[in-house]
């Protein structure tokens, strides 16, 4: 998907999906028109019931406080509802802000998407592709 043709830098949103993973590639500037488009992305491949997400920000030329806002919140709710989220192609710009504000060390960050997928666990015999099974909590 292209956005933003002929206001500046267009921003750029795909989404591949592999056998237990989901790669959402983004592209552009990453801010308050463009956060929400990546919030709809990520909550479509969460109801997919992807295994894994990475979000591709190689081509990223810049991100404001509301897209990293946004990251921060898709790193809290992959973590409330136990999928492995990750970042790949972070550098420049980004990856200065990201050291300055601390944040660099909360994101598991891979040099690019193929990175990342090499670390995706395969999936059990007899488990179909999805998100973890609940435990369940027993009584005293």
């Amino acid at each position: 998907m292209l956005f933003g043709a002929g206001r500046g830098p267009a921003f750029t949103l795909s989404c591949d999906v592999h056998e237990r993973a989901t790669v959402i590639r983004v592209g552009g500037e990453l801010g308050f028109h463009s956060a929400p488009l990546l919030r709809e992305q990520l909550d479509r491949a969460w109801g997919s019931g992807t295994a894994f997400l990475i979000v591709d920000l190689t081509d990223v030329t810049f991100c404001d406080s509301v897209g990293l806002s946004e990251l921060v919140s898709a790193l809290q709710h992959s973590e409330a509802v136990g999928t492995p989220f990750v970042l790949s192609g972070v550098h420049g710009y980004l990856e200065r802000v990201l050291t300055i504000t601390g944040l660099r060390k909360a994101f598991e960050v891979h040099p690019s998407p193929e990175d990342a997928l090499r670390q995706v666990p395969p999936a059990l015999p007899g488990r179909r592709p999805g998100p973890p099974d609940p435990v369940e909590e027993s009584g005293p």
